[in-house]
């Protein structure tokens, strides 16, 4: 019998660590899919909150941030690319940083719909795989199209600034929580998992944790 296991997923768009921790999640679960039945719930957080419109060059964002030079964020994007494709995730070259603000909203409406995580691939891959600006409705309408969310809600709930409230709201409360980077996995509400993790490190955990139930 298979045992019931909620996962709540905090993350950004923004961040490849999370493109890499959803899809080694997943990965893992695949492996555990005879003995988990699970229930897995993204929740929104911003790396970037104050990102203007047309976002910003790669370079300059994280040298202003974390004072990388270029050569040092090279060698970080050349060590994600290998991290990603280790779980099956391929991340293009993006040059620009963009605000995922109305790509969260979007994603909450997407979880009413029971369309949530796959709506979030789809954002992520366009985001790190095909460098697209997740600010811009069009990208957000095509990607809620792309999983068969219908693209005339989609286009409402962007522009008439729908489900804002809900995740400034869910943010303050992970942020009140303790969440300071993502991404976060909760098990069961109570065991946390930092950071883009292997599938082993995902699959070891979600096993001590059933036997501990």
């Amino acid at each position: 019998m298979k045992q019931p296991l909620r996962i709540d997923f905090v993350s950004d768009i923004a961040c490849p660590w999370c493109a890499i921790g959803l899809s080694s999640l997943n990965l893992a679960l695949e492996r555990l899919r005879d003995e988990v039945d699970v229930q897995l719930v993204v929740h929104p957080f911003e790396l970037n909150p104050q990102m203007g419109p047309g976002g910003e060059s790669v370079v300059d964002y994280l040298g202003k941030k974390y004072g990388r030079t270029p050569e040092q964020i090279a060698e970080t994007q050349a060590m994600i690319r290998e991290r990603g494709a280790s779980v099956g995730f391929t991340f293009g070259a993006r040059e620009r940083v963009y605000n995922t603000f109305d790509a969260h909203r979007l994603l909450h409406w997407a979880g009413i719909e029971g369309k949530q995580v796959p709506l979030k691939l789809a954002l992520l891959r366009a985001y790190h795989g095909e460098g697209k600006d997740t600010s811009d409705h069009a990208v957000l309408v095509a990607a809620a199209q792309s999983v068969g969310l219908d693209a005339t809600q989609a286009r409402e709930v962007l522009e008439s600034g729908r489900y804002a409230d809900e995740v400034r709201a869910e943010e303050q409360q992970y942020q009140a929580a303790g969440i300071q980077s993502v991404p976060a996995i909760i098990f069961k509400e109570q065991y946390l998992v930092s950071g883009g993790q292997p599938v082993e490190t995902f699959e070891n955990a979600i096993r001590q944790i059933l036997a501990e139930a």
